[in-house]
């Protein structure tokens, strides 16, 4: 009885897990919807910036990133307040965006100024401007920390930044218009969604500069990607034809496609499940991951987009 006692007592203690959170920006409310995904509604509206599209949701650092292109600015959202707690200002159009696994880093692509901006996120201090090519859209951090991926959507090409010197290491060529960039660290792979030809990019980031594995077709521009089913499948969202190709991850072939979408944008997983935001349709989609099959609906904020990871668990009380 005594060791019953116990081991009641110790799973007390034990922290419940919490319940992932979408944090999905609303370009046409100027607003961040956040849902509840066990309970499939949303629990709050955070205002931002003018036109918010990129968003990085950081666990570790306790904080959600927005992207506001046209008020030139990043929002900082404290996650257990929901709220903005800061305003960074972020060159002339920052759109893709990524915090560093540890939580310490944050690197933004500023569109019209073709420069990576990369904060200390503790104090928000801009650390540099790093110079890169034509129109640079998404950003995705190698899991070690070390590299940072932009893709210059009309120089056809990803570039290189290295952590430490915080300095272009080098280019890649890619397919055509470059946009979402998602790592795969278990793959140690980078794909590269280019939404001119349709098609990703799968690039080994092993090397000291990432090398081509293969090219996969989509549909009709590629926007987002996400990993679900443990890994095992690779989701990408195909705005223009308003559908969601599924991919093996390991031999990198088509498995289906999903219809029914209404422009499909943002996409990211958690457990079995993988959230689609539809910019037409003013909501997201959640489907089983395995299958695929639709499970629910959720109504946002006016033309959501979700460009990035927008799912994360909050911190605890």
């Amino acid at each position: 009885m005594k060791a019953l006692s116990a081991l009641l007592a110790l799973a007390c203690a034990l922290p419940a897990t919490a319940t992932p959170l979408a944090w999905v920006t609303n370009q046409g409310s100027h607003d961040v919807s956040v849902i509840d995904l066990a309970r499939q509604a949303v629990v709050a509206t955070v205002p931002v910036g003018r036109s918010p599209a990129g968003v990085a949701a950081s666990a570790r650092a306790g904080k959600v990133f927005v992207s506001n292109p046209d008020s030139k600015t990043i929002s900082v959202i404290d996650m257990a307040r929901r709220q903005v707690v800061q305003t960074l200002p972020a060159g002339a159009g920052p759109v893709g965006i990524d915090a560093a696994p540890d939580g310490q880093r944050l690197y933004v692509a500023d569109w019209f100024a073709r420069q990576l901006l990369a904060y200390d996120v503790s104090t928000g201090r801009l650390l540099a401007e790093v110079p890169l090519g034509r129109a640079p859209a998404g950003v995705a951090v190698h899991a070690d920390g070390r590299s940072v991926y932009v893709a210059e959507r009309d120089d056809d090409r990803i570039a290189v930044v290295d952590a430490a010197t915080l300095q272009v290491r080098g280019h890649v060529a890619v397919g055509s218009h470059p946009f979402a960039l998602l790592h795969d660290a278990a793959r140690n792979r980078l794909y590269v969604l280019n939404v001119q030809s349709d098609d990703l990019t799968v690039l080994d980031t092993a090397p000291p500069l990432p090398v081509p594995l293969a090219t996969v077709k989509t549909g009709k521009a590629p926007y987002g990607a996400a990993l679900a089913d443990g890994g095992a499948l690779l989701y990408v969202t195909n705005q223009h034809a308003d559908s969601v190709s599924v991919i093996d991850a390991d031999t990198l072939q088509p498995l289906r496609t999903l219809e029914g979408f209404g422009y499909p944008e943002g996409i990211a997983a958690y457990a079995d499940r993988v959230v689609v935001v539809n910019w037409m349709d003013d909501r997201i989609s959640v489907l089983d991951a395995r299958s695929g099959q639709p499970l629910a609906t959720v109504d946002t904020g006016r033309n959501p987009r979700g460009f990035g990871a927008f799912i994360a668990e909050p911190p605890p009380p």
